[in-house]
C-alpha cells in the first residue's frame, strides 16, 4: 500500500521545492560551465524581462549579452572566484536588459555542486531573484542623502556668510564693534597668560561732520573707507585686529606690541592719512583728511579688562583732539605688578599739524566704492 507513495515521492519533492521557490520569489537555474550551456533556464526571470518561451536563451554567452556593460566584469569575476575556490558561494548583483530595453536589477546566489568530480563546474546551481525595488529605494535614499549633503553644504556656507555679516562692518569690511570686544577680551587673557604687552589705538577722523555737510553722505562714506583701508593695510595677518568702532572711529588692537611700538605705528598712520586726498564726487574733487589717535598699552598684572583699555585710549584720543587734532597722544603708562607708575607719555614732540575744515582739491585719486551710509560724528 506504500509503493505508490514511494513512486510519487520525487514528484512531491519537486512540487514542494517549486512552491518554496515561488513563495520566496526565487528562480532556480543550472549552468554547465564546462560546455557553456544552460541546463536549466531561469524561466521566471526571462518572463519578468518580457521574453517568451521561444525567446529564452540557452547559452551562457547569450545570457552575458543581456548584462549591463558596467556589471558584466563583476559577474564574471564572482563566477571565477567561486570556481577557483576563493569564495564559498557565487554571489552577484547586476542589471539585465528587458525585451523593452529597460535595465532591471537582479541578484544571483549559487554554488558548484560537483567540485570533487573530475570535471568540476559542470553543475553550477543557483537562484536568481529580482531586487529592482530594493535598488530603486537605495537609489532614492542615495539621492536624498546627496540632496541632504548639498543642503548641509549650502547651510554651512550661509552660516559662514551670516557669521561674517555678524562680525564685520558692512561699509568697510573691517571687524565690527561686537567682534572687536570679543576678540579683544581674548587678547587680554592671552596677555595675562603669556606676559606680553597689548596696545590699542583709537583712531578718529578729524572734522568729519563738515565733509558730510558739504559733500553729502556718499563722500563721507568714501572718506571712512579710505581711512579704513589705511588702517587695515598695517594689520599683521592673524595677529592684529582692525575694527570700525562706530561712525568715523576705528580701533586697532596690537598684541605683543609695547607702548613705543604702538606710538611709532600710530604716528606712521597719522602721516599716511594726512598725505591722502580722497575723491568726493565723480568730477574728481578731493578732500584732505587727517586723524587723531589715542594710544594705550596694557601690561601683565594691571588688572584692567579690554573695555577699560579701550577707554584709556579713547581718553588719550580726546586729549589729541584738544591738542589741535592731527595728533597722536598716549595714555598714562600702566604700572607693572609691584612697580611704580611713571609719568604720562604724550607725543607732543611729534610736532602735530592741526587740521582745518577740508577744502576740495583736484587730484586724479581712485574713488572708493561705498555700499552703505555712514554715521556722523561730532568731532
Amino acid at each position: 500500500m506504500f509503493a505508490p507513495m514511494l513512486d510519487d515521492a520525487p514528484d512531491l519533492n519537486k512540487e514542494r521545492l517549486a512552491l518554496v521557490l515561488e513563495a520566496a520569489g526565487l528562480d532556480l537555474w543550472e549552468n554547465d560551465l564546462v560546455t557553456g550551456q544552460v541546463t536549466q533556464k531561469a524561466t521566471k526571470t526571462f518572463q519578468e524581462l518580457g521574453f517568451t518561451e521561444d525567446e529564452m536563451v540557452t547559452g551562457l554567452q547569450e545570457i552575458y549579452d543581456l548584462f549591463h556593460p558596467g556589471d558584466l566584469d563583476i559577474v564574471r569575476k564572482a563566477v571565477a572566484d567561486h570556481v577557483a575556490g576563493i569564495t564559498p558561494q557565487y554571489r552577484a548583483e547586476f542589471r539585465l536588459r528587458s525585451k523593452a530595453g529597460e535595465w532591471v536589477w537582479f541578484a544571483n546566489y549559487g554554488r558548484i555542486m560537483d567540485r570533487s568530480s573530475d570535471t568540476p563546474g559542470k553543475r553550477l546551481i543557483g537562484v536568481t531573484f529580482n531586487i529592482n525595488d530594493r535598488k530603486q529605494k537605495e537609489d532614492e535614499i542615495a539621492q536624498a542623502n546627496r540632496q541632504l549633503m548639498e543642503q548641509n553644504r549650502l547651510l554651512q556656507a550661509l552660516n559662514t556668510a551670516l557669521e561674517l555679516l555678524a562680525a564685520n562692518d558692512a561699509l568697510t569690511g573691517l571687524s565690527n564693534r561686537r567682534a572687536l570686544m570679543e576678540q579683544g577680551a581674548n587678547e587680554c587673557q592671552r596677555m595675562e597668560r603669556f606676559d606680553h604687552p597689548l596696545s590699542v589705538l583709537v583712531v578718529d577722523i578729524d572734522h568729519f561732520k563738515p565733509v558730510n555737510d558739504a559733500w553729502g553722505h556718499l563722500a563721507g562714506d568714501r572718506v571712512i573707507c579710505a581711512v579704513a583701508q589705511a588702517c587695515a593695510a598695517r594689520k599683521r595677518s592673524g595677529v592684529d585686529i582692525v575694527a570700525r568702532f562706530g561712525g568715523e572711529e576705528f580701533v586697532i588692537v596690537l598684541p605683543e606690541t609695547d607702548g613705543a611700538g604702538a606710538l611709532a605705528m600710530a604716528e606712521s598712520l597719522r602721516q599716511e592719512v594726512a598725505a591722502m586726498s580722497v575723491p568726493v564726487d565723480e568730477q574728481g574733487a578731493c578732500v584732505a583728511v587727517t586723524v587723531s589717535i589715542g594710544v594705550a598699552t596694557l601690561q601683565q598684572g594691571s588688572g584692567l579688562n579690554f573695555e577699560e583699555l579701550v577707554n584709556r585710549a579713547d581718553k588719550a584720543l580726546y586729549r589729541a583732539k584738544q591738542a589741535g587734532r592731527n595728533t597722536v597722544v598716549c595714555a598714562d603708562s600702566v604700572p607693572r605688578a609691584g612697580g611704580a607708575s611713571p609719568g604720562a607719555d604724550s607725543v607732543a614732540d611729534l610736532a602735530p599739524v592741526p587740521s582745518t575744515i577740508p577744502s576740495p582739491v583736484v587730484a586724479p585719486v581712485h574713488i572708493l566704492a561705498s555700499p552703505r551710509g555712514n554715521t556722523e560724528g561730532a568731532w
